[in-house]
């Protein structure tokens, strides 16, 4: 008996959550940095293990905010 009322208020909060992040999804905030890598990938040569190689990637901040980078990871 209780699954009964509580099936059709579970559907009603997941609409709404999903309508409300669904509106917002277009909104950006102005303020907000936003990095631009011209380069995404750099295909490097073939290299015998251990040498050090060295490629410079260019990020630009397209926002007005600034951009603070944290963290770097590599594949």
């Amino acid at each position: 008996m209780k699954v009964k009322h509580i099936l059709p208020l579970v559907l009603a909060c997941s609409l709404i959550f999903f309508v409300t992040g669904f509106c917002r999804a277009g909104q950006e905030n102005p303020e907000a940095p936003v990095a631009f890598f011209p380069e995404k990938n750099y295909m490097f040569d073939p290299v015998v293990d251990g040498t050090e190689i060295i490629h410079d990637y260019i990020v630009q901040n397209k926002g007005s905010a600034p951009l603070l980078i944290k963290k770097v990871k590599t594949d």
